[in-house]
């Protein structure tokens, strides 16, 4: 114990002679006096400070300026796309119409064309049945000719037959 109390003097002793002997070199060696030092301090201090403010002023120009610039350029952009979404939403109705238009104008089309066939098959079918009229007038008129024809056989052949049987 008694060692560490002298030990810690000895470190107080020691440690105020190299104070006084580090203050008195730096005084003997220093280049200005601590008045011109203390003065260039607060001159370095206040131009520092200035520098600051300059930069602290130029930053918020250009935030102010960048704040602008975004707020232009967001507008911009949100009219741009209010235009592109008008003129496809235009696009689009433009088309649904014509594509309206086009399969109305098909569909009445296809519908002339198909009353158009079905006349044309009436009509197929009324000349068919007159030309099967007039065949079977025909093939009637030949039926009945050749009927003629065999009656007018038979009766000869019934004649012929009669007198054989006479005689």
């Amino acid at each position: 114990m008694a060692d560490n109390q002298i030990n810690t003097k000895d470190f107080l002793i020691g440690s105020l002679i190299g104070g006084l002997v580090g203050a008195s070199a730096a005084l003997l060696f220093a280049p200005k006096s601590g008045k011109e030092l203390r003065g260039d301090i607060n001159d370095g201090a206040v131009q520092v400070k200035h520098r600051a403010d300059e930069w602290k002023t130029v930053a918020q120009e250009k935030g102010s300026e960048w704040k602008d610039k975004a707020y232009t350029t967001s507008k911009e952009f949100k009219k741009k796309a209010m235009d592109t979404t008008s003129d496809l939403s235009n696009s689009v109705a433009s088309k649904s119409q014509e594509f309206t238009g086009n399969v109305k104008e098909k569909a009445s089309e296809l519908k002339d064309n198909a009353a158009k066939k079905v006349e044309e098959v009436k009509e197929d079918a009324s000349n068919k049945k007159k030309e099967i009229q007039a065949d079977a007038e025909i093939k009637k008129a030949e039926m009945e000719v050749e009927a003629t024809k065999k009656k007018a056989e038979a009766k000869g052949a019934a004649k012929k037959t009669a007198e054989e049987i006479k005689k």
